[in-house]
């Protein structure tokens, strides 16, 4: 069950290769082993999840970025190897050995992450047995494999490319992502892999990362809760040969990247776990953003909210109740709310021309924008969820059977 069509369709990126097989941590024929190779000199950028219980690989990420320029990417799915300890950490440092001694690189220069289960331990052996076929089947169009290579609860796969003129010359980047549920991250998204081919620093490769993020990842919600896993990593090969460190080559680059990682992450609320709605929440009128986003995340996270749009039921007290909620100063007095064009409430009361029948009509559409204007000030965000239906609450209780 998702919302709306999905493409299939990329680019490849000059540069990287990339590499799924089944290595029998989800059972036997099913992808959830992925590679990524990218050519040496080539920069990475990240950003991971504010989790306390971060999983083993992501602190294992963190350390290795830190200290190497990647060469490869390893991804399990099925098991997080989060909550495990100092022993999930040396079973994913024995991963990046046993990758290392297959590639002839360092093992700071391998990144591993983990999806899945949270709490069993990692099976390191059928990774490691796995690995001479990983690197046997290295092909620049596997893209679409890789996606779905990382799936877990995901009913498709999530992938974006974008192609941009600059100078001349044709600049390629190309995104997957996988999550579903447990979705409201606090850095990133599940995870999420994107690459250029066009020549970026590190440290301005972070930076364009990190802002793509606060408008897209970081503007999602389909649960209310944060991966211990959350990983969003970008990296650009240089293989195009297209400078965009600063001016408007920076300015075109950075407008692809950030439609290309806004539509991965528009991708997992669509195939939120039982998802039959899309929304988006839109809060203007306010003093500050984080005003904003507190009334929006008040709104979206609502289970009422929720579950009237899964019934279509134009509820929209329920509405009011999210706002009042919010954790901010507001006037009720000034409020104006807002069913796509329809008005449901002016100045803080129900609106004169608003019909049950027209709030209904339009909660009925798959897509839906519910639009809040504070009347305060002149701040605008915008959070994007879905709907909470009865196969939510059986995807997560049979989880693990």
């Amino acid at each position: 069950m998702a919302v709306g069509e999905a493409s299939t369709g990329f680019q490849v990126v000059p540069g990287v290769r990339l590499a799924s097989v089944s290595c029998g941590i989800k059972g036997q024929d099913q992808l959830d082993l992925v590679l990524f190779e990218f050519q040496p000199g080539s920069t990475t950028a990240g950003v991971f999840t504010r989790s306390h219980f971060a999983a083993a690989p992501v602190l294992l990420s963190r350390e290795h970025l830190s200290r190497r320029n990647s060469r490869y990417f390893l991804i399990n799915s099925g098991n997080a190897n989060a909550a495990t300890g100092e022993a999930g950490k040396s079973d994913a440092l024995a991963c990046c050995q046993a990758l290392s001694q297959q590639t002839g690189s360092l093992p700071e220069e391998v990144l591993p992450f983990s999806t899945g289960v949270i709490g069993e331990k990692l099976q390191v052996e059928h990774i490691t047995n796995a690995l001479p076929d990983l690197t046997n089947t290295l092909r620049e169009d596997n893209w679409l494999l890789a996606a779905r290579g990382i799936m877990t609860t995901d009913t498709r796969p999530k992938i974006s490319s974008r192609q941009v003129e600059i100078e001349g010359k044709t600049v390629t980047l190309t995104g997957i992502a996988k999550g579903a549920g447990m979705i409201q991250p606090n850095m990133a998204t599940m995870l999420a892999y994107a690459a250029t081919d066009a020549i970026v620093s590190q440290e301005n490769l972070q930076a364009m990362l990190v802002d793509s993020v606060n408008q897209s990842f970081n503007r999602i919600t389909v649960d209310s809760d944060t991966s211990t896993n959350d990983s969003c990593m970008l990296t650009a090969t240089g293989v195009s040969g297209v400078d965009c460190n600063a001016g408007a080559a920076r300015q075109a680059f950075v407008v692809a990247l950030n439609e290309l990682v806004r539509e991965l992450a528009h991708a997992i609320v669509r195939d939120g776990e039982g998802a039959t709605k899309f929304v988006a929440v839109r809060v203007k009128g306010g003093r500050t953003d984080a005003e904003c986003l507190e009334v929006a995340y008040a709104i979206a996270n609502s289970p009422l909210i929720k579950t009237a749009l899964f019934a279509s039921d134009a509820n929209w007290g329920r509405i009011v109740m999210a706002i009042g909620k919010a954790n901010v100063e507001l006037d009720a007095s000034k409020i104006d709310v807002f069913l796509d064009d329809v008005c449901l409430m002016r100045a803080g009361g129900r609106d004169d021309d608003y019909t049950e029948e027209a709030g209904t009509t339009v909660m009925k559409n798959e897509e839906i924008t519910i639009t809040v204007n504070l009347n305060l000030g002149d701040a605008v965000e915008t959070v994007w969820t879905s709907d909470l239906s009865h196969e939510y609450v059986t995807i997560n209780a049979e989880y693990r059977t």
